[in-house]
């Protein structure tokens, strides 16, 4: 009889649990929902924000992603220094009051952050649920034992960025990428539970391993089903595997399944294609849980023999560094902000990436996946050894592991990604301890992944390089800071090395191609760095004669904040470096054009490590008539002949011999200057530089039309002020002012000058080198967005952008 009963209520319990599985799958609820509208924050300790009944209505409303930093005054008394570009820090606070909806009843609920810069401790209605330091780390916490049903709920997160210096570059603070709700049933597929490989591909089939964890939190045993399928870019379906499994009450149970994919559809920076893994988990007739994985087939080899090979064809990597901030916005890391990061890398000339030197957002890295960019994740500027008075180091022993694993569950299914790196230039580096510590990091990942090869960025100055071979022999690939001429003797002492070198100086470009050209088992460059940003102040900088000499490092330069050697600058414009280092890579572009900045004698123009020689985009020159300006052409054509007002000046070869470059001393006169390619004594291509009259006129262009009405979507305006004839006056630096109306705000506004230490956020902005920028965000209603631009002196400029909802997009 009781065992009759138990067998009744065990059935009724089954179904009840059935009928929450229906309820889900009719619902068709969202298990991952966006949570970023609608906080309050308040700048400064606030004891009792944590409390339910704390009254926060003074406190500011705001969306995020938000960083409180990059609107703050740039001072040389704030506490950040030379390293974070002298932006204001302290201590946040955010609020956020919600209810809990029916459908929520028996869930599991989590929240779920991207990342929160430094030391947040999360509060649910007063209680803590923990402290996370490491601003670069993905987390998440259970709400659902504090939940209240029926009464306002609060969430509350306590932002610590007052111990100063933490960071060697800028960091931005606070709750900076996206805030998310995770509603599971409890059965389900926990966050960050599916692994997919592809261990055998070809051009006629591919094997497709998925590994997906399913978790029983009830208090029954469950019998379900693993459905996955595999679906195309196009929406077709490759392939097809069904699993039926028991899990014991309160357990959990990996689940192994491999379908062959015929005729593939491989990714490569150059197709970009795309599968999703959608993996529904099935009890009885009911989709209790779902998941879709976006995941790339593609195979990864690395040898010294045939150096990097993707899909069986060797590549050589034409990388660039970066930093996480997004210029004027900071450290925001908005969906939109990030894939235009990927998108200009790309028109650079660019194939690869290193996210120097934490693990990047989600965004940036679904944009490399969808655009078509290789990447290096890397995990940590430093072990246990600090860099800085408040760094890693502190928490490196007790949170390594955590932070470790966090990078590769989340970002392990990308196919961007071709190498992990466990760290950079770390200062315990000649010790016999940091062996050990690499095999410690480079192990953990292997439990993860062992399908992408670990590697990490060593350098030294000294002459004691061989003291690294135990070193490197604990990575699969090794990294060489600036150290790539070391690279012959190292191959002869270490026949079976492969190597990359993870920084270079910006002007070693045509060097470093030699070596990467010449070499199979150097892989690649990744240069210091693709894109300018804040932080590690005057890095890049040239100066004159008589100013402050010396690096960065050893000197104080303010107002410079921030680092000038990027490929790109500030605001997205090509520096001339990039067209050259792009036309070496690539066939992309073959002929360029631009001047060396005159200096005005007798003061000398001085560089340092990190810089290139001043040059622009400008034949506009006044005070050198008559005197010799240098012009560089870049050239992938045998020879250029350059012209002055239609007068031939000279030709030059510009072959491998001459480094695919010609330089002409020209006595500088206002007109008309045109480099034309020659190959066979033909004219194959002209590129020309026109001297501009005074400043006269505004020019607006926004990089998008339309936007979606979600509050977070962004154009990027790009503001240059012309002459009459619409040519760029490269040395206007005319005070602009932003208006805007309609649904929409400015979320930045900037220039390229790094010593130029207006507000990021504001409504005025001063040109440099004849640009700026401005940057719309949405708003949450439909309709447009009206710019207007003004300066005295100036014809006005004024664009609209429409904002639509997603059924108009």
């Amino acid at each position: 009889m009781k065992k009759l009963i138990f067998l009744r209520t065990k059935a009724l319990l089954c179904l009840l649990f059935a009928c929450s599985f229906s309820i889900f799958a009719q619902n068709n609820q969202e298990k991952k929902q966006l949570f970023d509208s609608n906080w309050k924050f308040f700048l400064g300790d606030a004891q009792d924000a944590k409390n339910v009944d704390f009254n926060d209505a003074a406190w500011r409303n705001l969306d995020l992603p938000h960083d409180w930093s990059i609107e703050g005054k740039i001072s040389s008394k704030n506490p950040t220094g030379s390293a974070g570009g002298y932006f204001p820090t302290g201590i946040g606070w955010y609020r956020k009051s919600f209810k809990v909806p029916a459908e929520w009843k028996n869930k599991n609920v989590s929240i779920y952050f991207e990342g929160v810069y430094m030391n947040s401790e999360v509060f649910i209605n007063g209680k803590s649920l923990g402290v996370y330091p490491y601003g670069y780390s993905s987390f998440s916490y259970d709400l659902a034992p504090y939940l209240r049903a029926g009464q306002e709920n609060v969430i509350a997160v306590k932002v610590d960025n007052s111990q100063q210096v933490n960071c060697r570059w800028y960091s931005g603070s606070g709750i900076y990428r996206h805030v998310w709700m995770m509603v599971e049933n409890p059965v389900h597929i926990p966050h960050w539970g599916v692994g997919i490989t592809t261990p055998e591909v070809s051009a006629r089939k591919a094997k497709v391993q998925i590994k997906t964890v399913v978790q029983n939190e009830t208090s029954l045993p469950q019998s379900v089903t693993v459905k996955t399928v595999l679906v195309d870019k196009n929406g077709k379906k490759s392939g097809i595997q069904q699993t039926s499994i028991e899990l014991a009450a309160n357990s959990q149970k990996d689940v192994a399944q491999t379908i062959t994919v015929s005729n593939p559809l491989l990714w490569s920076p150059e197709a970009p294609n795309l599968y999703k893994a959608e993996i529904e988990i099935v009890n009885g007739k009911q989709v209790v849980d779902e998941s879709k994985n976006t995941f790339g087939i593609r195979s990864l080899k690395f040898t010294a023999e045939n150096g990097f090979q993707l899909n069986g064809k060797t590549i050589k990597i034409n990388g660039g560094c970066v930093h996480h901030d997004n210029g004027c916005l900071g450290a925001a890391a908005y969906d939109r902000a990030e894939e235009r990061r990927i998108e200009l890398l790309k028109a650079a000339g660019f194939n690869a990436v290193r996210t120097s030197h934490n693990p990047p957002s989600e965004a940036f890295l679904e944009a490399c996946d969808r655009l078509g960019l290789l990447v290096i994740d890397e995990a940590f500027d430093g072990w246990r050894t600090s860099k800085t008075k408040f760094d890693y180091s502190i928490h490196f022993d007790a949170w390594w592991q955590r932070d470790l694993n966090a990078m590769v569950l989340r970002d392990r299914n990308h196919p961007s990604i071709i190498m992990w790196s466990i760290g950079n230039e770390i200062i315990e580096r000649k010790e016999p301890a940091a062996v050990q510590t690499a095999k410690m990091l480079a192990n953990a990942i292997k439990k993860i992944d062992p399908t992408r090869p670990v590697t990490s960025a060593m350098t030294t100055w000294d002459k004691e390089w061989s003291m690294f071979d135990p070193l490197m022999a604990a990575h699969d690939v090794c990294g060489y800071n600036y150290q790539l001429n070391r690279a012959a003797d190292d191959h002869q002492r270490v026949p079976s090395r492969i190597i990359v070198q993870t920084e270079s100086y910006p002007r070693d470009a045509f060097t470093n191609w030699q070596l990467v050209q010449d070499n199979k088992y150097i892989i690649g460059d990744f240069v210091w760095t693709a894109l300018d940003y804040f932080g590690e102040s005057s890095i890049g900088r040239w100066y004159y004669s008589g100013d402050i000499p010396g690096e960065h490092w050893e000197h104080d330069f303010f107002p410079w904040h921030g680092a000038y050697c990027g490929d790109v600058d500030l605001t997205g414009w090509r520096k001339p470096i990039s067209h050259y280092r792009s036309m070496l890579y690539n066939n992309t572009e073959k002929l360029y054009m631009a001047v060396r900045e005159p200096a005005p004698e007798p003061i000398e123009i001085k560089e340092t490590l990190w810089s290139v020689w001043p040059t622009w985009e400008s034949w506009t020159w006044p005070g050198f008539e008559g005197k010799n300006v240098q012009v560089e052409v870049y050239s992938k054509y045998p020879k250029v002949r350059l012209f002055l007002n239609d007068k031939l000046i000279a030709e030059q070869l510009t072959g491998r011999e001459q480094q695919f470059k010609a330089t002409f001393a020209v006595p500088y006169v206002a007109g008309t200057l045109k480099a034309v390619g020659i190959e066979n004594e033909k004219e194959m291509e002209t590129t020309i530089l026109q001297t501009a009259d005074q400043a006269a006129r505004i020019k607006l262009t926004a990089d998008r039309s339309e936007l979606l009405a979600n509050g977070q979507d962004l154009s990027f305006v790009t503001v240059e002020i012309t002459d009459k004839n619409g040519i760029v006056q490269p040395n206007a630096n005319n005070r602009l002012t932003f208006t805007v109306e309609g649904e929409g705000t400015i979320a930045g506004v900037g220039n390229a000058d790094m010593k130029d230490c207006d507000p990021y956020v504001g409504n005025s902005r001063k040109a440099w080198k004849g640009r700026a920028q401005v940057v719309l965000k949405s708003s949450h209603n439909a309709g447009a967005i009206k710019l207007i631009v003004s300066s005295p002196g100036l014809v006005e400029a004024a664009l609209r952008v429409k904002v639509l909802t997603n059924s108009k997009l």
